[in-house]
């Protein structure tokens, strides 16, 4: 299709839209180099662990790399789909995400290679709760779009990536990977990493709740779309987490399974009640209430 007007030299660029200003912290905070980041005393730590403790590290990078690189390589429909719409600030916060969630695969397989001595195949560590969410429940959802650009299917690739990958597998993988190493300050680097990778994946989320808050107030028929995806995908996304307490009998960094599970449910249960929020809501109180999050996360 040949292009027939631009919007920069027609209605030019509305920075008041949240993607614009999460499209702004981008810019300022997505730029960090994981080839930069110093290892050599997480070289040393990891010497000094168990055998579980490294079987545990090992698990977490294991579902972590391969998470990375699939969303690296299944989201270029849903770029796709915004930009045919014309939706020219999303678009271009969305090419932060793609370059974002490459550089996350680049920085879990480095420490793989030069800390973690990973000689082993790490999908052993992929369980059947694993594999359905991101060998089939992802790259279905997201490469749907390809041929069906719908909002109720926009809604399905969005719960599955934003809301159940980053929302609550990642976001709880950090929190495990936190309080394991924190607590007798070991491996400085993977924490530092880990950091930066959460400060990218806050806006990833926050423009994932914006689109998902966006198609509900347009297309209302979307929440029930949106709530069946949510409530297929929760117990497979709770069973990784159960998955990984179960393969040890003494679980290593003294973690409490249960701490992780309310810790998920709690990301999932905010986020949902803004979607909530968002039925029968109008689109500038989507942007006011959006903008007033990433406002609080700027704090």
């Amino acid at each position: 299709m040949n292009h027939t007007s631009f919007a920069t030299t027609t209605r030019g660029l509305n920075r008041a839209l949240p993607p614009m200003r999460l499209y702004e912290r981008a810019k300022k905070l997505g730029v960090w180099n994981p080839s930069e980041i110093d290892f050599s005393q997480d070289r040393r730590d990891w010497t000094g662990l168990t055998d579980d403790e490294k079987d545990l590290i090992w698990r977490l990078l294991g579902m972590f790399v391969s998470g990375e690189e699939a969303v690296t390589l299944d989201l270029l429909p849903l770029i796709r789909v915004i930009a045919a719409e014309g939706r020219l600030e999303e678009e271009m916060y969305l090419t932060t995400f793609l370059f974002e969630e490459a550089k996350h695969t680049d920085f879990f397989r480095r420490f793989l290679d030069e800390v973690a001595e990973a000689r082993i195949d790490l999908q052993a560590y992929h369980t059947e709760n694993y594999r359905n969410i991101f060998y089939e429940a992802l790259p279905q959802a997201l490469l749907t779009l390809e041929n069906d650009s719908s909002p109720a299917a926009q809604a399905r690739a969005s719960v599955t990536y934003n809301m159940v990958v980053e929302g609550v597998l990642a976001e709880t993988g950090y929190h495990a990977f936190f309080t394991a190493l924190q607590r007798r300050n070991l491996m400085p680097g993977l924490r530092k990493g880990i950091a930066l990778l959460k400060q990218d994946e806050s806006r990833h989320i926050a423009y994932g709740i914006y689109l998902l808050s966006r198609l509900v107030a347009e297309h209302p028929a979307v929440w029930d779309d949106l709530q069946a995806q949510m409530n297929r995908l929760l117990p497979y996304a709770i069973g990784v987490i159960g998955d990984a307490f179960a393969a040890y009998q003494v679980v290593p960094f003294g973690l409490v399974e249960s701490d992780f599970i309310e810790y998920a449910m709690n990301q999932f249960s905010k986020r949902a009640e803004r979607l909530e929020k968002a039925r029968g809501a109008r689109l500038d109180e989507i942007h006011r209430v959006t903008q007033a999050v990433i406002e609080r996360d700027d704090a």
